[in-house]
């Protein structure tokens, strides 16, 4: 498994279309967002991707396994900071990603810091080095959206996905 760790910025006239001027930069703003908590499967490679996202997964509407961060401000003078960190065993793949927001850079970074070294020793497990990737936009007069979001996969939508009920269908 491939994960892309993808980031954007955006301003708008609310802060939900500032959200998705931020996934617009990103390159993913045509897809449904399915937040997952924050465990790196075995075998995964994470790479941080260049904006807009490096491959595109899927298409319209699908569904996007997404671990997220994103702060909207609508506040002037006010900085929106998101960030995404992990650490990862080097052999097997398997790691952890933590997401946190904020506003400012040195405080998101402390605190993926922070989380990263607490879920390593509550699993008394040590992956290495913390990665992270971190984005801020300072709010001038419109709203801002700083996001930042690990990408697992897309999936579309099929019909044998729905659970069946017995005497509903044929």
């Amino acid at each position: 498994m491939n994960i892309q760790i993808v980031s954007g910025v955006g301003t708008g006239p609310t802060k939900l279309s500032a959200f998705d001027s931020a996934l617009g930069e990103a390159g993913v703003s045509n897809y449904n967002l399915i937040k997952l908590s924050s465990v790196i499967p075995l075998g995964a490679k994470v790479k941080v991707s260049s904006r807009p996202i490096d491959t595109q997964p899927g298409n319209w509407g699908d569904r996007l396994y997404v671990v997220m961060a994103d702060t909207r401000v609508d506040t002037p003078n006010v900085e929106a900071w998101a960030g995404i960190g992990w650490v990862q065993n080097k052999k097997s793949g398997q790691g952890l990603f933590v997401e946190h927001e904020g506003a400012n850079k040195s405080t998101v970074r402390r605190d993926i810091q922070a989380s990263l070294e607490a879920l390593q020793t509550t699993r008394n497990l040590n992956f290495g080095p913390v990665n992270m990737k971190v984005v801020g936009i300072t709010c001038i007069q419109k709203p801002v959206c700083a996001v930042v979001m690990a990408i697992f996969q897309a999936s579309g939508w099929k019909s044998d996905i729905r659970p069946k009920v017995r005497g509903l269908h044929k």
